[in-house]
């Protein structure tokens, strides 16, 4: 279980969180549902580390968190908005780097987990592929494989179907969906109501503060 106490964040004279409490159970899908400018994002950040908190308590499973330590923790993968996926790598490429340097793989070891993974979503005959020849939807799997290549306790999702078509929506919701029976903790960051309510188990609506 997740524990978010007090959180805070500050943004110039701008306050996104402000004695922000939420709790996200273990294995459960949490939808994050609000327009533009509430924090959903930098909420996903701050998770992975990739924003710093400026005060607040984070506690995972009864363990209180160091904030400044988040990115080393590798407690969220992050699947961003816009994938993100390097245009000059191949998939397995794009896969790999995190982790040899981050967590210090061997080559080897990193593309045979990168591998398994892709052959787990159905992109196994993609590895050599680059970015540009795949698919939205294969391109969302790609980034989700990337995310799971460090082994986070949660996959956080930023906007998983902005701009996708209806076809291809479907397919990141059966994906989510798949991946909830797995029991993986996932959050879902998205100002589509009707997605959140067809892939979560619980649903927290953000507002902007003005």
């Amino acid at each position: 279980m997740l524990e978010l106490r007090k959180l805070s964040k500050q943004f110039g004279n701008k306050q996104i969180f402000s004695d922000y409490d939420l709790v996200i159970p273990e294995g459960q899908t949490i939808a994050i549902v609000g327009q533009s400018g509430g924090g959903k994002t930098t909420l996903l950040r701050m998770l992975a580390g990739l924003e710093s908190i400026d005060s607040g308590t984070l506690i995972y499973n009864g363990e209180e968190l160091p904030l400044e330590e988040l990115e080393k923790r590798h407690l969220l993968g992050f699947v961003f908005q816009d994938f993100q996926l390097f245009p000059h790598l191949s998939v397995v490429e794009n896969l790999i780097l995190s982790p040899i340097k981050t967590q210090k793989l061997s080559e080897k070891a990193a593309r045979d987990k990168a591998l398994k993974l892709l052959e787990t979503l159905g992109l196994a005959n993609h590895a050599a592929a680059y970015p540009f020849s795949l698919s939205g939807g294969q391109k969302q799997r790609v980034a989700l494989a990337r995310a799971m290549m460090i082994d986070p306790e949660i996959i956080g999702y930023d906007e998983p179907t902005s701009a996708l078509d209806p076809e291809l929506r479907k397919e990141v919701e059966k994906l989510i969906l798949e991946n909830r029976k797995t029991g993986i903790t996932q959050i879902v960051v998205t100002h589509d109501l009707q997605f959140a309510e067809n892939i979560a188990d619980q649903i927290i609506r953000i507002e902007p503060k003005h």
